[in-house]
């Protein structure tokens, strides 16, 4: 029996994969890239995020902590991190909800019970998308997983980075019906440089799966000063046009939106700099993707000047034609 540490279960997904889904978020990410929106997937173990705002300084808190983890200076609720250990006995205690503890230890089996309860939504499209985090970071829980949901005639799905070796990517290929890929740019150096890792086994990756006949959809988040220049998107593209198995390729605009996740995690959020593309910004970039000949998707919002545009779903498939 298969176990691992999960964030949570996101039931009817429609993000994630085609149709009706069922996400399963794992905890633990090799990489480190500055616009992540999901911080509390970074660290393999449990971890207590803190809202001081919702705090009503009762300090139930400081009662009950056996390691002197919380502390109150008269108004102020002082929570000293290093000495946590995120047994979660503040928050069940805290009534004001003003602490989260993320990170449950659970089975494949015990998934794949909620999973299965979602059934009825799937229909001929839906399925389970493993996800993170970084799903390989904990590669038996997640093939367990798989495996089982596989016997149940559920269609598959793994949101991954790739950036292993293929022994470790391999053992999966059987059990995952679509790989969602996202390549953040082409330029190694500059790969390494934002996110801590090489893009190397990632390309290698894509062509194997490829050749092995799986469907890939691929994405790229958009940042501002990070990968929004034509020739970047464009690199990109001229390389997913030498793969066969191209489903669709997806732009991704930055958004802000995490930056409390950083913060209730004692965390340093991304940088004050990187913007979300404007609207006219993703029309150019996505009309230079649809070059490659197949379909291209623009998700999420884009700026419009001094507001938030959400892309027509009608509008954004800019050549109807897949790559075959």
């Amino acid at each position: 029996m298969s176990s691992g540490l999960i964030t949570h279960i996101q039931r009817f997904s429609v993000h994630d994969g085609p149709g009706i889904r069922t996400t399963v978020f794992l905890k633990g990410c090799q990489m480190r890239c500055p616009w992540c929106h999901n911080p509390e997937t970074y660290h393999r173990f449990p971890e207590i995020q803190v809202f001081p705002e919702r705090c009503i300084g009762c300090q139930a808190c400081a009662a009950v902590c056996q390691h002197a983890a919380h502390e109150f200076r008269g108004p102020d609720h002082v929570y000293h991190r290093e000495r946590c250990v995120a047994c979660g006995e503040c928050v069940e205690t805290c009534y004001a909800k003003s602490m989260v503890r993320v990170g449950e230890l659970r089975t494949a089996e015990s998934v794949v019970a909620e999973v299965l309860a979602d059934r009825p939504f799937y229909q001929r499209t839906g399925g389970v998308t493993i996800s993170g985090g970084e799903p390989l970071l904990q590669a038996e829980f997640a093939s367990g997983i798989l495996e089982l949901c596989r016997r149940e005639g559920i269609h598959t799905a793994i949101e991954t980075n790739l950036a292993w070796p293929w022994k470790v990517v391999e053992p999966l290929v059987p059990l995952v019906d679509l790989f969602l890929v996202d390549i953040k740019m082409m330029d190694d150096a500059a790969h390494r440089a934002w996110t801590n890792a090489s893009n190397e086994h990632i390309l290698d990756n894509l062509r194997r799966l490829d050749a092995l006949n799986k469907e890939l959809v691929i994405r790229t988040p958009v940042v501002v000063g990070v990968n929004d220049r034509p020739e970047q998107i464009g690199a990109i593209a001229d390389f997913l046009a030498t793969l066969r198995r191209v489903r669709q390729y997806e732009l991704l605009p930055y958004h802000p939106l995490g930056r409390g996740k950083y913060a209730a995690l004692g965390l340093a959020g991304p940088p004050p700099e990187f913007r979300t593309p404007t609207s006219a910004q993703f029309e150019m970039l996505a009309a230079v993707a649809a070059r490659a000949n197949f379909v291209v998707r623009v998700a999420g919002t884009v700026s419009s000047g001094s507001r938030t545009v959400q892309p027509d779903p009608e509008q954004v498939d800019l050549n109807q034609q897949q790559h075959t």
